[in-house]
Parts: C-alpha cells; structure tokens; sequence
C-alpha cells in the first residue's frame, strides 16, 4: 500500500520512518532473459537453465543488477510524492547481495525513510531498503539509495 505526500514538506517530515513493504513479484526466467538482452550478460548461470540445474545454486539466478533495478518498480508501491516537478535517481551509498535469487522466486522490498535533507531546489533523501526472497533467511539485496525531488 501506497503512501503519498504533498510536496517536500510532508516528505521532510516522514525523515527516519518506515515505509512499509511492497507487494510481491515473481522473477521469472523471461525477465532474467530480458535482462540479459539488454545488458548483454549472458553468462550461463542466469540463461541457460539445463547447465545452471548442476550449477552452484541448481537453477538459474537473477542477475543481483536485475535485482537491483526492482528496487524503483518495488519501491514506487510504498511512497508516491506529489506536488513536485522532477524525481531522480541520485546514487546509492552501499549495495550488497548476501543471497541469490532464483529463477521462479518472489522478492519483495521493506524500505525505511533514513533521511531528508535539503539541496538546492529540492531535497534529497536516503532509503534503506532491503529485497526479500519468499522463503529465505538473506535478503537478496540490501541498499542505501539517494533519490532527489525538486519544486
């Protein structure tokens, strides 16, 4: 479920809370593959599922970057601000995939609004964020990651 905000004042005051959780989506082998397409990485282990069965995780695996691009799709589900004219992605503080996702899994992303803080124009403001795989103990990726909003 979705939290909107008004503009950047009520997105100051939401510094330090928690976003809540997103919804689940199923990595499927068709995304893995579409990734791949795109990115031009197509090592066996995320697009060939006969040899990824006798690999190191017995299936095929998400590319952790693949991962990583759901971020904004999951994160989008959690907060919506309005009231604003640009949103853009600034950067990311820490990234780490302690856990591969495998091909047929669902992640999920729990975000906590770390901080606002205020930039020429807009603000910019540090998420949390950690994507879930159903199931398992590690998340398959956790994040600081800088987005900005202008007036």
């Amino acid at each position: 479920m979705s939290l909107t905000v008004n503009g950047l004042d009520e997105l100051k005051k939401l510094a330090g809370s928690d976003l809540g959780t997103s919804e689940w989506i199923e990595v499927t082998q068709e995304r893995i593959d579409t990734f791949a397409d795109a990115t031009g990485d197509h090592q066996w282990i995320h697009v060939d599922p006969e040899r990824a069965k006798d690999g190191p995780f017995g299936a095929p695996i998400a590319h952790g970057y693949l991962t990583l691009s759901l971020f904004i799709p999951l994160f989008t589900e959690l907060l919506d601000v309005q009231g604003v004219t640009t949103k853009v992605n600034y950067g990311l503080n820490k990234v780490r995939f302690p856990s591969p996702v495998k091909v047929g899994s669902r992640i999920r992303l729990t975000a906590r609004l770390a901080d606002v803080e205020e930039v020429p124009g807009g603000v910019q403001i540090t998420v949390e964020g950690a994507i879930e795989i159903e199931g398992a103990t590690k998340p398959a990726a956790v994040l600081q990651s800088l987005s900005r909003f202008y007036a």
